[in-house]
């Protein structure tokens, strides 16, 4: 009988075992531990949306809505896309369940997303962010807080190093109008050293030319007007503010000009938190004020910031890390499995992690726990005592042997040590 040939991993797509699992879930659980400190509510939204609620936010002319997104027709004819980021989805959930009367609400959340694009280092066509918005507050204390939660996030996760942050001015709608009018007009100047993506942002996207990769157009985007000629005092006095707030907070931060988002309701703050780290592709966090999008999808016109990270990125960031200590109970017969079982229950009611080998001899299973540097042995022995044995691990604090013994001896287990160990003498 031919064999049934194994289906491949989908083009794009990751499975996450191991240490790379582990700074995995440590970005995740950072994030969660950061985003309450900061009082942000946890909110979860679909996975997919109907179409609309992105080519209407992200902006159809937008590379991710022309050529990135996951879109179908579903069974009943609907055009559904699977989310290629966050803030869509939230600014549709705020308007389609009225939370409007929760304004200012500070928002927060991770999972998967999805963009068809070429894979690369540390991006993949399913990939995960997390996510933290406010909606409603047009103060620039929200736009603050935003970028100091984000500064605290890198801190711990201890990925600060390296890490610069980027930080620019939109402006308001005044402001953005007559700059796009002097860019467009600089820009006509000089059709003919454009590259042909620039010449298509110049009618849809003309801001986009700003950051563009292309080398024939760094000369025409780097001679191109400055923002900073035409900010209404409104909009230098927000971006002031801003400024103000970060250097209070300590957060340090450099003025990149050329930091653009190329929508029109984006407003004021544009930010990036960038590495060298990475090769070519340095963002690591990256964000801005959208105060005209909730307007764009038919909600009445409400402020909006907030900012996003790929946790891949951010895990690839962080340094290796250990699986943490476990025990691993080791019968000394058959018959003591079921008091194996029963002592490894214990360990884990008092929040120890614990390992019962499902087969093996006793020598079978010390053996095979030694080659691990972060586990101890609890024998179960014939004549009722558990004997732990810290093997190779080296554990420089009492505190968590002493949990472990303690655990044991409120179930009346009799414990001892057994081995070499420096603290025979004093838990027999």
């Amino acid at each position: 009988m031919a064999r049934i040939p194994t289906p491949n991993r989908v083009r794009g797509t990751q499975d996450i075992f191991g240490d790379e699992q582990r700074r995995f879930a440590h970005v995740l659980d950072t994030f969660e531990r950061v985003r309450r400190l900061y009082c942000f509510g946890r909110v979860e939204v679909p996975v997919f949306e109907a179409t609309e609620v992105f080519a209407r936010s992200i902006g159809e002319t937008t590379d991710v809505v022309s050529k990135e997104m996951y879109t179908f027709a579903d069974r009943g004819g609907d055009s559904i896309t699977l989310r290629p980021e966050f803030t869509a989805g939230i600014a549709r959930a705020f308007l389609t369940n009225g939370w409007q009367q929760h304004a200012p609400m500070k928002l927060a959340t991770s999972g998967p997303v999805f963009r068809y694009e070429r894979p690369q280092k540390g991006r993949f066509r399913q990939f995960h962010q997390i996510d933290a918005e406010v909606i409603g507050a047009a103060e620039p204390a929200a736009d603050v807080e935003l970028l100091v939660m984000a500064d605290q996030l890198l801190h711990e996760l201890g990925i600060n190093d390296g890490v610069t942050l980027q930080l620019n001015t939109l402006g308001d709608a005044e402001t953005r109008d007559a700059w796009r009018a002097a860019l467009v007009a600089h820009f006509e100047a000089h059709r003919d050293a454009l590259s042909e993506e620039s010449l298509a942002r110049l009618v849809k996207n003309p801001l986009r030319i700003l950051d563009s990769k292309d080398p024939r157009d760094r000369p025409v985007a780097d001679a191109a007007p400055d923002i900073d000629a035409y900010l209404t005092a409104e909009a230098r006095g927000f971006f002031d503010a801003v400024t103000v707030g970060l250097d209070a907070a300590g957060v340090k931060w450099t003025r990149n000009p050329r930091l653009v988002r190329g929508l029109d309701y984006y407003r004021h703050t544009a930010f990036e938190f960038t590495t060298d780290r990475l090769g070519a592709q340095g963002t690591v966090l990256a964000g801005g004020r959208y105060d005209g999008l909730i307007g764009s999808l038919g909600g009445p016109e409400t402020p909006g910031v907030g900012w996003a990270a790929g946790v891949e990125r951010l895990a690839m960031l962080v340094a290796e890390l250990a699986e943490g200590l476990r025990v691993e109970v080791i019968p000394d017969a058959p018959h003591l499995e079921i008091d194996a079982h029963a002592a490894a229950a214990t360990l884990r009611s008092a929040g120890i992690a614990a390992n019962v080998s499902y087969r093996g001899s006793a020598k079978d299973r010390s053996t095979r726990a030694r080659k691990r540097s972060d586990t101890l042995l609890l024998y179960v022995r014939a004549d009722g005592r558990l004997n732990l044995n810290v093997g190779s691990v080296q554990v420089d604090d009492i505190a968590p042997l002493n949990a472990i013994l303690d655990a044991l001896g409120r179930n009346r287990f009799p414990v001892g040590f057994v081995g070499v160990n420096p603290l025979d003498a004093t838990r027999q």
